[in-house]
């Protein structure tokens, strides 16, 4: 008994061990390194304080949150918060609204910088693609403000350039702005103006990485553009745009607070109201604060759950995924 317990004693010294020399090999990577850790570094602060440390707050979301009392003594709750929420008449029309932006940007806005890369990866001249390149990354850089802004001067009923032409050619005026059957589709058309082409910067990023020699043996082979695109440029990438897939999916609940808010009105509430101008209301202007971190949650948690899932089945198709 004695030895059997003398060894079943033996593999803790082993195991502090083992976790000492990991230790030791670990910051001996971060000596090595030291210059690239220190470039990482405001990042790395960045995503402390604005990303790990306030999940603390979350546990607002199972209390009647007071300002008064604090985090810490404010009154427990658990689920009510979301049983409130799962009930609420307007949970429905929230995720659908919320699903519908977010699939259409998946359908149309994903693919569109791909295809944009592939068609500048053929440009020949390499001033003309820098020139188009410039072109279609200057959008990024305009707030949604001033996307809106220019939205209503082209698109409003009464001053906008669109109907303006239409008046003068004798036709009748049309409420771009104003007609909920297509706000979901403005939407997207105007994030695939704004990010599609900072997007492309991965994809031709990825496409310069493709061997050369690969394109030069398809020419031989009598390979037009369009099967070099299909056999060799796609294969290539197809681990990044599986990732960006993957991520995609994760903010699927997201539809971007800043451009629904400025490009909702009251002819189309009812097909502009999502789950993150929901959280404004309730959260910001009716100080529902609790409540609001607990439909912030169900958010993350269904974020979460299908980044998982999606990298799950990438991997089990034989596909990279994000981790």
């Amino acid at each position: 008994m004695n030895m059997k317990a003398g060894n079943a004693s033996l593999p803790a010294p082993e195991v502090r061990t083992t976790a000492k020399s990991s230790l030791r090999r670990a910051w001996s990577d971060v000596k090595r390194d030291k210059y690239l850790y220190m470039l990482g570094l405001p990042g790395i602060i960045y995503f402390l304080l604005f990303k790990y440390i306030p999940f603390s707050g979350l546990i607002i979301a199972f209390e009647n949150y007071s300002p008064y009392f604090g985090i810490l003594k404010s009154p427990w709750v658990g689920f009510e918060h979301f049983e409130r929420f799962f009930s609420n008449d307007d949970f429905y029309l929230l995720l659908r609204n919320t699903l519908a932006i977010s699939l259409m940007n998946l359908l149309f806005f994903f693919p569109f910088p791909i295809i944009l890369s592939l068609l500048l990866n053929e440009l020949r001249s390499a001033v003309y693609k820098r020139i188009i390149q410039s072109i279609v990354y200057i959008p990024h850089f305009f707030s949604w403000v001033i996307i809106a802004g220019l939205t209503y001067l082209m698109l409003s009923q009464s001053e906008g350039l669109v109907n303006k032409l239409l008046e003068a050619l004798g036709m009748a005026k049309i409420g771009f702005l104003t007609n909920a059957d297509s706000f979901w589709l403005m939407l997207t058309m105007q994030s695939m103006w704004k990010e599609a082409g900072w997007g492309t910067i991965i994809f031709l990023a990825a496409i310069a990485g493709v061997d050369p020699q690969l394109y030069e043996a398809a020419t031989v082979d009598g390979a037009g553009r369009f099967r070099k695109i299909w056999h060799i440029t796609l294969p290539a990438i197809r681990n990044i745009i599986m990732i960006l897939l993957i991520l995609q999916l994760g903010s699927i609940m997201e539809t971007g607070f800043e451009q629904v808010y400025l490009m909702t009105n009251g002819a189309v509430s009812e097909v502009a109201d999502v789950f993150d101008t929901y959280v404004y209301r309730s959260g910001i202007q009716q100080g529902q604060f609790s409540y609001s971190t607990a439909v912030g949650l169900f958010k993350s948690v269904v974020g979460v759950f299908l980044v998982c899932a999606a990298n799950f089945l990438a991997k089990k198709f034989g596909q990279d995924g994000v981790f």
